[in-house]
């Protein structure tokens, strides 16, 4: 007889465990469900045209195909995963041109990170193309520590590191190779 209750303890201890092992598991999917379902995008765009002003002046228009805005994250950013084409305008009417295959906006450091292929023309002819680089829409700035070129009338240069106003009036770069003429 102890065989028989050492037997039907056994099956009981096991039914347990295993009714508890299967609800955390089921429990557990659920949880990572309810995870990934939170990261979505509270945006979603296609062929975006955005003009920004500032005092009655267009400051910028930004053209994309495509804008994902993820405002409902800690960290709120907008990204355009198809690439941007951008024309910034200063206080005298001069354009700036941007453009890059991919870009993300991050709304509490207002930086913006441009990837691929990224040339940006002034109307002066200047003209710099690297894979990456960031621009503070704060401070007006642009920087990259990727490798770089640099072309304007008078030639060319490529290196690596850069950093520059929008309108290209200054420049700062840390490892150059080629020729710069300098007005100082």
């Amino acid at each position: 007889m102890t065989f028989y209750k050492r037997y039907f303890s056994f099956l009981v201890l096991l039914a347990l465990a295993m009714g508890v092992s299967l609800g955390c598991e089921s429990n557990f999917k659920e949880v990572r469900q309810n995870d990934y379902s939170e990261f979505v995008p509270s945006g979603d765009a296609d062929h975006v045209n955005l003009k920004y002003t500032d005092s009655g002046r267009v400051k910028s228009i930004l053209v994309s195909p495509k804008m994902l805005d993820y405002a409902n994250v800690d960290f709120a950013f907008t990204e355009f995963p198809k690439g941007i084409d951008v024309t910034l305008y200063d206080n005298k009417g001069k354009k700036t041109f941007i453009k890059s295959n991919y870009a993300v906006s991050y709304k509490a450091t207002s930086i913006i990170d441009l990837q691929g292929k990224v040339k940006i023309t002034s109307e002066n002819g200047q003209m710099l193309e690297t894979e990456q680089l960031y621009f503070d829409q704060k401070n007006q700035w642009f920087y990259t520590e990727k490798k770089f070129k640099l072309t304007d009338a008078k030639g060319g240069s490529t290196g690596q590191g850069i950093d520059f106003s929008k309108d290209f009036k200054v420049v700062n770069s840390q490892r150059i190779e080629g020729e710069i003429e300098s007005s100082e």
